[in-house]
């Protein structure tokens, strides 16, 4: 074996002098054999609280007390040091009482197809023997890292939930906060508003966080979808019939609107609606008054109306499919939802939100995202936008066989990575700027916190930058 070995720090306290606590990085050496153990200890003590443990049940008792976020696992572990069963199974244990924990795999040349399934089972990489110790700090550096983003994103989710956040409304990201801050701002009045954005952005939601932050809150939140219903039945969902109105009208029926009387009326896909039904809505919304089918009778109904929409209202007020009269009177104030793409780091923090939530609600056995998972999802376009994100995770909870999510459980390609015929140089350049990238739409091109993610400093960051042509936004 290679070693760098370094002396052991004499960490005893002066005569007197009271042992200090140690803040560092937990990091547990799983090795039955005590020469190797203490090298690493010995190698890797200045930079972490290193512990060890001989045999499966103790690495279990320590982490179950200490709780360390990193460990390295040897396969071979009594009572079959010679095989892989023992340490396999370990690596199951730990990760079903910590599925955060990053467990990297200490490993033979001849024992790969054993590290390989590790892999598969969960455990965070793994490193082949004979140990250069400065390759394994680099292997161990990232694993603490990518646990303490991990650490902190689910810290930010559980102060999202404990606090007063927007009812079904999660990021952290600038432009989704504007939308939070507008939210918070019309809630307290009762003007129309129209919610624009694309399929699966949540206009849904948004409408929804308005009246449960609104005074209307104890009142109906009614919803229907213009697009959803044929032109012919629409006008008596929204409006009703009296009895015998029209064939089949053998009682009287009240319409969305009138159910909606004191809280809040929902009109999703409004552009689907016909020039009909427009110029009754508009009545409606300019005097507050509306007729059943078949009717006489003026129904006067308190309702605030918020509309949505995924196509661009103004362009049908130039075509002349929309009027120009209810286009203004809905929109006094839009709010404009971002696609998922465009929301840096809330990719992330939404899948494990939707992780979390999904668990809680199906009582599924703990599961995580594993970092091809992670890169394949920060590299995938989210066309279908929050709605594609939910949908993936529940596939993915129901395909993950073990432990740790894999892109072809959420049914996303790979991040993919430069193919042959191009010199090492070439695909080290790729690969070095897709990652960068990758970091940069991640932290929503925040500098300092990309920086952190590489594991380099901002004036680096500044030169890899310039090197490969991209511009900090």
């Amino acid at each position: 074996m290679v070693w760098a070995i370094q002396p052991m720090p004499d960490q005893a306290p002066s005569a007197g002098e009271a042992p200090k606590p140690d803040l560092r990085e937990r990091l547990l050496i799983v090795e039955d054999q005590e020469a190797i153990a203490n090298q690493l200890k010995w190698s890797l003590s200045d930079d972490y609280d290193v512990l060890w443990a001989g045999d499966g049940e103790q690495a279990m008792a320590i982490l179950k007390e200490a709780r360390p976020g990193v460990l390295t696992l040897d396969l071979g572990l009594p009572p079959d040091p010679e095989g892989s069963t023992i340490g396999l199974k370990v690596l199951q244990q730990v990760l079903a009482h910590d599925p955060t924990a990053k467990v990297v795999i200490i490993t033979g040349n001849a024992e790969r197809a054993n590290a390989l399934a590790a892999i598969g089972l969960g455990a965070y990489d793994y490193y082949q023997k004979p140990i250069d110790i400065e390759e394994l700090k680099v292997i161990l550096r990232r694993a603490f890292r990518i646990r303490a983003l991990e650490q902190e994103n689910l810290a930010l989710q559980r102060r999202l939930a404990a606090s007063d956040r927007l009812e079904g409304l999660v990021g952290t990201s600038p432009q989704i906060q504007e939308v939070f801050s507008m939210v918070r701002r019309l809630a307290s009045s009762d003007v129309a508003v129209l919610v624009e954005g694309e399929s699966g952005t949540g206009k849904e939601v948004v409408a929804r966080a308005i009246h449960a932050l609104s005074p209307r809150r104890e009142k109906p939140f009614v919803v229907i979808n213009c697009g959803a219903i044929p032109e012919t039945l629409l006008e008596a969902e929204l409006f009703g019939h009296e009895k015998g109105s029209f064939t089949g009208a053998h009682i009287q029926r009240q319409g969305k609107i009138e159910y909606a009387q004191g809280g809040s009326l929902f009109l999703d896909e409004i552009g689907e609606l016909s020039l009909s039904l427009q110029v009754k809505l508009l009545r409606f919304l300019q005097e507050q008054v509306m007729e059943r089918i078949g009717g006489r009778q003026q129904i006067r109904v308190d309702a605030r109306v918020i509309t949505a929409t995924n196509r661009d209202l103004k362009q049908g007020v130039a075509q002349g499919t929309f009027r120009e009269d209810l286009y203004y009177r809905l929109s006094v104030v839009t709010v404009k939802l971002p696609p998922l793409r465009g929301r840096g780091e809330d990719v992330l923090l939404l899948a494990r939100h939707f992780l979390a939530a999904q668990r809680r609600t199906e009582g599924e056995r703990p599961r995580q995202l594993g970092q091809e998972a992670i890169e394949a999802i920060c590299a995938h376009p989210w066309p279908g936008n929050v709605r594609e994100m939910e949908n993936r995770i529940k596939r993915a909870l129901i395909m993950a066989d073990g432990p740790t999510i894999t892109p072809a459980d959420l049914d996303l390609a790979p991040a993919s990575l430069p193919q042959g015929g191009l010199s090492l140089k070439e695909i080290r350049d790729r690969v070095e700027l897709e990652t960068i990238r990758r970091a940069l739409a991640r932290h929503n091109h925040n500098i300092t916190h990309a920086a952190a993610e590489l594991g380099v400093s901002r004036p680096t960051l500044h030169d890899l930058l310039k090197k490969h042509g991209l511009r900090p936004a």
